[in-house]
């Protein structure tokens, strides 16, 4: 398989992208990105791209690929809703429009977040705009699948870009195990989380919408 990855230098992202170096299905892995992985591997393309808004000057690199692991976000923390709805809706759509086109036949998984909410209802403003974008991506393809993890514990080295994630990982971080004993339906890891788009981008997973549960259900599979 030849996988696109958006966000493999993020906290979620770097798991996703060894899961995928790790996998011997996996035969070409081509991060897209404003920086450098910093990682070195034969499977390994990296991309420089600014400009999330518009692919159309690197079109004829997304041709051929079977899937893409759409793992880019922001955290809402300190944002207004426009430049939020920017990163979180704009981007995702974008990407996706483009890798359609030149891959049409790919299969699109989009990182969201527990709490993502498709009806509009809820007074979040994140889980509103992550809600929009679920829906756009599974009416944009049939292939689509929304991926909706809880806690995720990332690769042990991995440091999250945001402050408040960096403590919240050093608080909650060494309590993964106990966490996974008494709630294993909410955690699970970025590298797990590779695994079942992994599994997802083979084939035959007919639910487009996964909870941690049905995460952890593929990675496993």
């Amino acid at each position: 398989m030849r996988i696109v990855i958006f966000g493999a230098t993020g906290m979620v992202g770097q798991g996703v992208l060894e899961a995928c170096l790790r996998d011997e299905e996996v035969t070409d892995v081509l991060a897209i990105g404003r920086t450098s992985t910093g990682r070195a591997h034969l499977k390994l393309r990296e991309l420089h791209h600014e400009d999330f808004t518009d692919f159309a000057a690197v079109q004829d690199h997304l041709a051929g690929f079977d899937a893409c692991f759409y793992c880019l976000g922001t955290s809402a923390v300190g944002m207004n809703a426009a430049d939020y709805r920017l990163v979180s809706y704009d981007f995702p759509l974008a990407a996706a429009r483009a890798l359609l086109t030149a891959s049409p036949g790919l299969v699109f998984t989009y990182v969201s977040g527990a709490g993502t909410d498709g009806t509009g209802k809820t007074r979040m403003m994140w889980a509103r705009v992550k809600g929009e974008t679920e829906n756009a991506l599974l009416e944009l393809s049939p292939r689509a699948h929304m991926f909706r993890p809880a806690f995720v514990l990332p690769l042990p080295g991995t440091t999250a870009k945001t402050a408040s994630y960096v403590l919240l990982y050093k608080v909650i971080g060494p309590l993964y195990p106990v966490l996974r004993r008494i709630a294993p339906r909410y955690v699970t890891t970025s590298l797990q989380l590779g695994q079942a788009m992994i599994r997802t981008a083979r084939g035959g997973v007919s639910r487009r919408v996964l909870a941690t549960a049905h995460i952890n259900q593929l990675a496993a599979s």
